[in-house]
């Protein structure tokens, strides 16, 4: 089984991103069983829509995780709750909109998807590791205890995602880190069988502040006010990862991180 996915898509560059981006990397690397991205920051930044979503899909996308930012457009909380192919994090409340994990199917193929948010730094949560616990043995008694399982933990903290690779390692097929915007140069398959990276970047402007422009973003560390931030629309880049999964075992076989300048593409 082979699985692409696109760290957080940020704003419209990283929309246009990924778009450019996709075709290019199914020519060099040939098709994928399963196409993953996480969309949190797709909407101008912050959020998802239903537009945005539609997009998602007609480029390809099998399914979307998120993370914090998922809430900051309330009016894609429908959607949250009737699509099963987006997901927020699972360790938020059973109150909250959507699903944390699921199985998500394409030509005969299942890769079960679980999506977890660090406690690090970021609004208190339950506890993603005892969550991953629970939510890994219910994935694995619907879809078989070999069923490749995909998880995408939304973190701050390397430590905790380090962590969370250690504390999966041999019962998840990959444990992959998004929030921080920065692709990291540690995958690696762990000792067990899972691939892991840290974070696998930022699918967006690239020639900014994780996504944002240079101009927006300084204001507020040298004056400490508010300000209003856009769009870096210059470096656009897609980041991600490739995994080869053994479907006979579940585990990883391969992990290869992706960067693509996309800016040069589209000259």
């Amino acid at each position: 089984m082979r699985i692409l996915f696109s760290g957080d898509v940020a704003w419209n560059t990283g929309r246009e991103a990924l778009a450019i981006a996709l075709p290019v990397i199914r020519r060099e690397y040939g098709n994928f069983d399963f196409t993953l991205i996480n969309c949190e920051n797709a909407a101008h930044g912050k959020g998802m829509t239903d537009k945005i979503f539609s997009e998602f899909i007609a480029l390809g996308v099998d399914a979307m995780t998120s993370g914090n930012h998922i809430w900051d457009k309330p009016m894609f909380f429908t959607t949250l709750d009737a699509e099963t192919r987006v997901f927020r994090p699972a360790n938020y409340p059973p109150s909250c909109p959507g699903r944390g994990h699921g199985i998500i199917e394409r030509k005969g193929k299942k890769l079960g998807i679980l999506n977890l948010e660090g406690q690090v730094f970021l609004p208190p949560i339950d506890s993603p590791f005892t969550c991953a616990d629970t939510l890994i043995d219910e994935l694995k008694s619907q879809g078989g205890e070999n069923l490749p399982i995909f998880v995408d933990f939304h973190a701050e903290a390397t430590s905790e995602k380090q962590a969370m690779g250690y504390w999966l390692d041999g019962r998840v097929s990959a444990v992959v880190g998004t929030h921080t915007h920065v692709q990291t140069a540690d995958e690696r398959i762990m000792p067990h069988g899972t691939a892991y990276i840290s974070d696998a970047g930022m699918t967006g402007g690239h020639e900014g502040i994780l996504g944002v422009s240079y101009e927006s973003v300084m204001p507020k560390f040298i004056h400490g006010l508010p300000c209003k931030f856009e769009a870096s629309e210059s470096g656009a880049a897609f980041n991600g990862v490739i995994i080869e999964v053994d479907e006979v075992s579940g585990l990883a076989v391969k992990i290869e991180r992706v960067q693509i300048d996309t800016g040069e593409l589209s000259q």
